[in-house]
């Protein structure tokens, strides 16, 4: 590992002037789960790490119906998923969590690195998608919002730039009569990367017989976590039947565009796509039927 300079600051404000002063120069680091092994390795370089953990902004983890879920970047991954509300209410999210690495992992590392690192595998990203959520981030001289289907632009790239800094993720309150689920396949049950992931979340109509709104999204199937926007209008208006949800699962199939690597074909996705995608549909509908 090359030398670097470390800074640990107290604030939003100087955290935020070391960053733009330094740029390209800089490293944020959180957790430090997936940057110390990449620096390691010499996959990421950096003359001077800037750890946010101290931070009060960044640790803010808070939940009320009217203005939602808010989970600081510097969150560790074990606290959110041990989070009342997000067990509660926001279950596929916790879902998420569990599989993410091991105990230690997840006591180290944070809900903004899984983000930020962008990996195409990242647990957290599907389930935030479906729920609607909001990245906010922070430079010197601004605060802006970026809807979070809009801040992953590539393998390891975000909508960051040198000079800004995720600040919390911001989920609205789900609608009554909805529920979600998130399903991954691991060769290993732990500490190990996502083959496939894949999330899948409904809402149903007043009455409650009917799906008014879909969302799904996926890991690990394209270079960025992917929504299945055919397969979503396609299940909207629909009822539970077995036929539509082969027929949403066949459509998600399609809409991947995985790689072959050496953890899976790019048939071995396709087909765990469509499967995950069955089995999140079905559970999110069953977890449905006890609130109709």
């Amino acid at each position: 590992m090359l030398n670097f300079e470390y800074h640990t600051p107290g604030s939003m404000k100087e955290a935020l002037s070391l960053l733009d002063k330094q740029r390209e120069e800089a490293k944020v680091l959180a957790g430090g789960t997936d940057l110390i092994v990449q620096m390691k390795d010499g996959r990421s370089h950096a003359s001077h790490v800037v750890d946010v953990k101290n931070i009060p902004e960044l640790n803010r983890l808070e939940w009320s119906e009217e203005e939602g879920l808010h989970i600081g970047a510097a969150v560790p991954i074990s606290m959110v998923a041990a989070y009342p509300p997000v067990a509660d209410r926001f279950d596929m999210l916790s879902q998420a969590c569990s599989h993410i690495g091991s105990v230690q992992i997840r006591n180290r590392g944070t809900i903004g690195g899984n983000i930020c690192n962008a990996a195409p595998s990242a647990n957290t990203p599907p389930p935030l998608l479906c729920l609607g959520a909001r990245a906010i981030v922070a430079r010197l001289d601004e605060t802006r919002i970026v809807p979070l289907e809009s801040f992953f632009r590539g393998p390891g790239r975000t909508a960051l730039a040198d000079n800004e800094l995720l600040v919390e993720i911001e989920i609205p309150t789900p609608p009554t009569l909805s529920a979600g689920c998130y399903l991954q396949h691991t060769p290993r049950e732990e500490m190990d990367i996502a083959v496939v992931g894949v999330a899948s979340f409904l809402v149903l109509t007043p009455h409650g017989n009917l799906c008014h709104e879909a969302k799904i999204a996926l890991g690990a199937v394209a270079p960025i976590p992917l929504r299945a926007h055919q397969a979503e209008a396609f299940l909207a208006g629909k009822a539970q039947a077995e036929e539509v949800i082969e027929e949403a699962a066949e459509r998600v199939a399609k809409a991947t565009i995985p790689i072959s690597d050496v953890r899976g074909s790019v048939e071995y996705r396709r087909e765990l796509a469509r499967v995950l995608t069955r089995r999140t549909i079905r559970r999110a509908w069953e977890a449905l039927e006890g609130q109709t």
